[in-house]
């Protein structure tokens, strides 16, 4: 990846690779081509963390259609 000089200088020190990572991960997670759980297990994170990471890039953590949603909210919840 080719950078201007002067960008690269602002992110020198800074963990180029995990935050290229983070940002791909994230946008693969927008366009439904990853799962939740194979984000966090290439991310090295948690659900919880994960979580934490997509709210941090606006990416919804439940991102249903309203019909998905309504027959989500249909169904009856398990008994523990």
């Amino acid at each position: 990846m080719e950078l201007p000089d002067e960008v690269f200088a602002q992110l020198e020190g800074r963990d180029i690779e995990r935050r290229v990572t983070e940002a791909l991960v994230m946008d693969l997670l927008r366009e439904h081509q990853i799962s939740q759980g194979k984000a966090a297990e290439v991310l090295g994170l948690s659900r919880h963390e994960l979580f934490d990471l997509m709210a941090k890039h606006h990416v919804p953590v439940i991102d249903l259609s309203a019909d998905e949603l309504k027959s989500e909210l249909q169904k009856p919840l398990p008994r523990v």
